[in-house]
């Protein structure tokens, strides 16, 4: 029972090239970074990542994204990381773009063994319909008004249904070979319990990863959680690592806003 690693390294140490990974995090908010340099350190490539972001320019997924180890993004929106627009426009990067809630239900259901599931989200749009550039060829401009290149790669029309009178859209559930996730406290079983806003994407991101790997702020033993504390059981939850206190104080602000 006791699913605790020595190191990072040694946690990430089956994450091969071309694997999947479900990260969680949202923005800079609760990103597992001591994982993503473990992975990166580890030097896989051709990753396929589902998450709600890609980080942001060198930090976050942005550390893998920047040297090319990533082939495959699922997520919500590509937010201000220059790098990532880059690569999808210039046809190096594959890029499927799904609608936040219905990304954050696809996670869930992956991880609860639903295959799939029918959304109102969507309808009426390309998300339905096709036609969104999943990848273009190569060489394309990464400037966005100066034009991107042909698409090579296109969404499919996705199944409609009424229920209620209502027109819905079927969307597949997502699992993935690994999960990469940051708790703030969580124990040598792996029940983990996020703080605030870093809850986010982690807990649907750990249930749908066969093998998950959780880095906590602070480790405690058994017991010493409060079971009505406890956000995500450690059945989702295979390898735990605990971070020192300076990785734990490591925490990215994406943007900085003051005032006098």
């Amino acid at each position: 029972m006791d699913k605790v690693k020595q190191s990072a390294a040694e946690a990430v140490g089956d994450i091969a090239d071309h694997a999947s990974l479900a990260v969680g995090g949202f923005g800079l908010s609760g990103v597992p970074s001591t994982l993503i340099e473990a992975v990166h350190a580890r030097g896989a490539g051709g990753l396929s990542v589902v998450s709600n972001n890609c980080g942001v320019d060198g930090a976050g997924l942005g550390v893998l994204l920047a040297e090319g180890r990533i082939a495959r993004v699922t997520c919500s929106y590509i937010g201000e990381n220059k790098e990532f627009a880059r690569q999808y426009l210039g046809g190096e990067l594959e890029v499927e773009l799904v609608p936040q809630g219905t990304l954050a239900e696809r996670l869930r259901a992956g991880g609860c063994g639903i295959p799939a599931f029918y959304t109102p989200a969507g309808v009426g749009t390309q998300v339905a319909d096709g036609g969104l550039p999943w990848r273009y060829t190569p060489g394309g401009s990464s400037r966005p008004e100066a034009g991107a290149a042909a698409v090579a790669l296109s969404s499919p029309t996705k199944e409609i249904r009424v229920f209620g009178g209502r027109e819905h859209v079927l969307e597949y559930g997502i699992t993935t070979d690994f999960a990469l996730v940051r708790a703030a406290r969580g124990d040598r079983h792996g029940n983990l319990v996020f703080n605030k806003a870093a809850r986010n994407f982690n807990p649907l991101a750990a249930m749908a990863g066969r093998i998950t790997i959780a880095e906590v702020e602070e480790l405690v033993e058994p017991g010493e959680l409060d079971p009505d504390s406890v956000q995500l059981p450690g059945v989702f939850i295979q390898h735990v690592v605990a971070l020192t206190p300076e990785q734990a104080a490591a925490k990215g602000i994406e943007r900085k806003t003051v005032r006098t």
